[in-house]
């Protein structure tokens, strides 16, 4: 028996309060993009920030800097990544 046809059978009640459920966890998926979106905009912008100070303290280190600069922001994206599929989930 499908899920739909059990809400209607229980009940308009049960629907309605299962729909409520299903509209919350919609708005927890976004929001928790929304939170982990911002903090990994930020972290990137910083470790930037931080790339171009040390670039212009230290031009010869120019390599180096920015590879340890793209691990930081790939890191940084990651977190964006599994809230986004957290956020798919509902959660």
């Amino acid at each position: 028996m499908e899920i739909a046809s059990m809400l209607q059978a229980a009940g308009p009640e049960v629907a309605e309060a299962a729909n409520k459920l299903a509209q919350s966890g919609a708005i927890n998926g976004s929001f928790t993009l929304g939170v982990a979106g911002a903090g990994a905009g930020l972290g990137i912008g910083l470790t930037g920030f931080a790339a171009a100070q040390a670039v212009g303290r230290n031009p010869g280190a120019f390599g180096n800097i920015l590879t340890i600069a793209i691990i930081g922001m790939a890191l940084a994206e990651a977190i964006a990544i599994y809230a986004f599929i957290l956020a798919l989930g509902g959660r």
